[in-house]
């Protein structure tokens, strides 16, 4: 019987760096499907008589059942903060996937509210999961120069799955009866079945396999993501960093608790908390939504040639910017369209979707590549995104348009936050950052220049040049001695 010994098939270095890509991107793409199927789901008819929904009367509940799964996206993302650690970045994704599937089996073949409640939450807890650690195990398995584009790459596929399920939603709506929920539900699994069958035989993060003494592992996975050998004075390079970063964070480390309770500053070395806080923040309607997810798609691409160019910090200024002037004008729009007797109400509320439209495009360009791989921060997305789904439907009901005022407020409000206290991160390592961090920083990142520069500061280069010749220096002293 044939078996093949190499790991990985013997695929190395850019082709194993791209199968890890698919695994995560198709992680991605499931996650921005199940942001969009439901939209199209919770307005079948046969849905809605199937489950008791029917009438204005269910209609706060309806809204409940579609934001539950974000509690269920949070309580995943809680989770991942302890096993993530404890099981590894790939059996967690493993984990995540399991998990998934018995909440997508659920909601595929709901008979009662019930069953649909419990797949909602159960597929929200591995979904959770996995979107709190594939974009970690990405960027720790990724070169620097290629980080930052297929993390925005991994955005932009969230996107491409959001677009498909608004497409597929619009095409099932011509389709009667069960079929029109029940098979977009079931779709799920095409993501699944692909997680099933490439996360198993791919690489651990070396990263995490240092922190957990397996140092022999993680240098030959360094080795073979850069297609070097293992004694490559560069691999040992990128070994030395992570392990000396690995070895600080530990020595360094303060507890959720700590945190909590204030006690951080006992052991500030890596600036925990304020990393912390950095991180965490009809027919016609089907058509126009499913042209808008398109719309969303293309512009984020744009933001895969222009993060490393312009850095993040220039994108998400230019994007809060952006999606702060729309809220200005969709704000005044709708307050004419709810004026009594305004003679232009149609004309208006055209206008005013077409500044949403336009919201996306800011939002694509600016916002889309900006990760929230730390669990903390993936379950604050989510715990909000549930608040915004909750109670949107009733703050319009009786705010009305002051409502958007909030919005307004909010992106505007970003802008001067983004330029004092976040620092770049194009063209920086993990351990860049490290060193960043441990250097003791002002809180007020605009005062660095160097901190907020968007290219990779000259000295990190200059230090990693020294280090290879010093490594390649010492190996060819210890040949001659050898000789």
């Amino acid at each position: 019987m044939f078996t093949f010994k190499r790991p990985y098939f013997g695929l190395r270095g850019g082709w194993l760096t791209f199968w890890i890509t698919l695994a995560c991107g198709a992680d991605m793409t499931l996650y921005g499907y199940d942001q969009g199927v439901f939209s199209g789901v919770v307005i079948s008819q046969d849905f809605l008589r199937l489950h008791q929904l029917e009438g204005p009367s269910k209609t706060t509940l309806l809204g409940t059942v579609a934001a539950i799964y974000d509690v269920g996206c949070f309580l995943g993302s809680i989770f991942a903060y302890w096993l993530g650690e404890r099981l590894g970045r790939k059996n967690t994704v493993l984990l995540g996937t399991a998990i998934m599937s018995t909440g997508a089996l659920l909601q595929a073949a709901s008979y009662s509210l019930g069953q649909m409640l419990a797949g909602r939450i159960i597929a929200g807890i591995g979904n959770g999961l996995n979107t709190s650690t594939a974009p970690i195990w990405q960027v720790e398995t990724s070169k620097a120069q290629f980080r930052g584009k297929l993390v925005i790459l991994e955005n932009v596929l969230v996107l491409v799955g959001f677009s498909l399920a608004n497409w597929l939603n619009y095409g099932f709506s011509f389709a009667n009866g069960p079929v029109s929920w029940r098979f977009p539900l079931a779709f799920q699994f095409f993501f699944i079945i692909i997680l099933i069958f490439t996360v198993p035989w791919l690489p651990e993060s070396p990263r995490w396999l240092v922190s957990h003494g397996h140092g022999n592992q993680a240098v030959q996975i360094i080795a073979d993501l850069e297609d070097r050998d293992t004694n490559d004075p560069f691999v040992q390079l990128q070994m030395s960093e992570i392990e000396y970063s690995v070895e600080y964070e530990q020595a360094n480390s303060v507890s959720f608790s700590d945190i909590l309770h204030g006690r951080a500053h006992e052991k500030s070395g890596t600036k925990t908390a304020r990393r912390l806080i950095l991180g965490m923040g009809e027919s016609l309607a089907r058509l126009l939504t499913a042209c808008n997810s398109v719309q969303y798609l293309f512009f984020s691409m744009i933001g895969i040639p222009s993060v490393e160019r312009y850095g993040r910090r220039v994108l998400l200024m230019f994007g809060a910017a952006g999606m702060c002037f729309c809220y200005i004008f969709i704000t005044s729009l709708i307050r004419y369209n709810e004026l009594s007797g305004y003679p232009h109400r149609q004309e208006v509320a055209s206008a005013s979707v077409a500044f949403f439209f336009l919201y996306y495009v800011f939002f694509g360009i600016g916002m889309q590549g900006v990760p929230w791989c730390a669990a903390l921060g993936a379950a604050t997305n989510w715990i909000f995104n549930f608040m915004v789904v909750e109670i949107t439907p009733i703050c319009i009901q009786n705010l009305g348009w002051r409502f958007y005022i909030v919005w307004v407020v909010l992106n505007a409000a970003m802008i001067p936050v983004i330029y004092v206290f976040y620092p770049e991160t194009a063209g920086r390592t993990l351990e860049d950052m490290d060193d960043y961090y441990r250097g003791n920083p002002p809180l007020l990142a605009c005062l660095d220049k160097e901190g907020i520069s968007s290219k990779r500061p000259q000295r990190y280069s200059v230090r990693d040049e020294h280090s290879v010749l010093a490594k390649e220096r010492g190996e060819t002293a210890q040949h001659l001695e050898t000789a």
